[in-house]
């Protein structure tokens, strides 16, 4: 029973627990068993939270037997990445600096997940501070990736991906900057969005780069994901970044469907550069639109091309803004690669920040310029599928081995500079059976329509439901 209960989405298992077929403590010690089984090769979590778990799972047991009932959440186990504070646990953010700090508050996406009766089984390993895309933690261990334990997980939300692809738990949250939440969720065929900037609340989250840093869930279903959603999303006083945008009931539109939608690509920038199992597997996704109803609609961004650069600028500069002291006072207390990167922001000039924050303008008014004549956009997630664990280049075509930050962005970094939602959905598998996710890009606070066109795909494919051997990957 411990294996079937771990099979199930959110949606599910709340169903379950809603009749009284299975308790919020049976669903936390099937999780608890599966991390203590699979931990120790995947490195998912740097911590487990069991004592605060049991205890909360057994008030959200107390709870319904009196009769309250706090929603599709209620007793639901999730995993936390480690930049997310919970008050009194320890969080890292997958550091060495920060080993023994316990938060004395909780940030505001955990007050309103406790609110909504969720119970946190531990916080998930990520790339130190979250600042790289390969969860390769020098302080904690390699987070790996569940569908092949040579490969990497993405990140910097690697841990959060692999322990929901692997059935650790039953959704995670993550944060985004550059693509955090979007990346691992691709390459271990999981769902997960990059909300509208301002949807979300970081206060309590540990910043990398403030004008780009968002929080959203990553789960097995683009259903759950809505979830968990409705759950954080909002303005908050804590957080003057978040707009004053009325929430919707992200559930409420989520079967509409696609008909008649209007899909918008950028051939010359979204189909090329790129692996060719995964141009396959999104074109093939394009197609199953289409017989859905869906029209494809060319468009043409003219200065699509300058994303990644500017994003590297922004995304260097606020971080070693954030970091300067520790970087003056512990510098050999930073993992080397991310030392090295907050370095080399504190060589940039203020007209390099300043040009790439002109640009980010320019490009989010073309988008929404485009906006008038498509309803979201679709591309992959990255050009390529997982890469050997330790990689820090990547072959994508030609034979040419090219830098791994640069060209995992390829794809992410549009919605990151434009603070436009993004959510990714897996849509297919490479030769090697890895999995390749694509992105859906939407007008600001168009969460509702990526979660209805997310539903639709998922309705009439099954990638979402394969799961990895974790048995062939000893």
């Amino acid at each position: 029973m411990p294996s079937e209960l771990l099979s199930f989405s959110i949606a599910q298992a709340a169903k379950l627990v809603r009749r009284g077929e299975v308790s919020p403590t049976e669903l936390l010690d099937a999780s608890l068993k599966a991390i203590e089984s699979s931990n120790e090769t995947l490195r998912a979590f740097i911590s487990v939270s069991e004592d605060s778990a049991r205890k909360a799972a057994q008030a959200a047991e107390l709870m319904l037997s009196a009769g309250y009932d706090l929603g599709p959440l209620h007793g639901i186990p999730l995993g936390i990445k480690d930049n997310i504070g919970i008050r009194g646990q320890r969080t890292t953010a997958g550091s060495k600096i920060l080993e023994d700090w316990h938060p004395d508050k909780d940030a505001t996406v955990i007050s309103r997940l406790k609110q909504a009766g969720s119970v946190f089984v531990g916080k998930t390993n990520m790339h130190e501070y979250a600042w790289g895309g390969t969860s390769a933690n020098p302080h904690y261990g390699h987070v790996r990736n569940p569908w092949d334990t040579k490969k990497f997980p993405a990140g910097s939300s690697g841990g959060s991906g692999a322990a929901v692809a692997a059935g650790l738990c039953y959704g995670a949250l993550g944060t985004d900057t550059g693509g955090s939440i979007r990346l691992p969720s691709a390459v271990n065929g999981v769902v997960g969005i990059r909300p509208t900037y301002g949807r979300v609340s970081n206060a309590g989250i540990i910043p990398l780069a403030w004008s780009m840093d968002t929080a959203g869930p990553m789960t097995r279903t683009v259903e759950d994901c809505a979830v968990m959603f409705n759950a954080i999303a909002g303005a908050d006083s804590a957080d003057p970044a978040t707009a004053p945008v009325p929430v919707d009931d992200y559930l409420s539109r989520l079967s509409v469907g696609v008909q008649g939608l209007r899909i918008g690509v950028v051939p010359r920038y979204f189909f090329t550069h790129l692996q060719p199992d995964v141009k396959h597997a999104v074109e093939a996704a394009l197609k199953t639109f289409e017989q859905l109803g869906a029209h494809i609609v060319e468009v043409d961004i003219q200065h699509i091309e300058g994303n990644i650069s500017a994003q590297l600028t922004i995304e260097s500069a606020e971080p070693s803004t954030y970091h300067q002291k520790s970087l003056r006072d512990r510098p050999s207390d930073f993992g080397e690669d991310v030392r090295t990167l907050l370095e080399v922001g504190e060589m940039l000039l203020a007209t390099h920040y300043l040009q790439a924050q002109r640009y980010r303008t320019l490009l989010r008014n073309e988008f929404i310029e485009a906006f008038k004549r498509v309803d979201v956009f679709i591309c992959p997630t990255l050009p390529f599928t997982a890469t050997d664990l330790g990689a820090t280049t990547v072959i994508i075509e030609n034979g040419v081995e090219e830098d791994m930050l640069s060209a995992i962005m390829q794809f992410t970094g549009v919605a990151s500079l434009t603070g436009l939602p993004s959510l990714n959905v897996p849509c297919g598998f490479d030769s090697g059976g890895l999995p390749v996710g694509m992105q859906v890009i939407g007008a600001p606070f168009s969460e509702s329509r990526l979660f209805s066109v997310g539903h639709a795909f998922q309705s009439v494919t099954d990638f979402h439901s394969r799961r990895p051997d974790l048995n062939a990957n000893p």
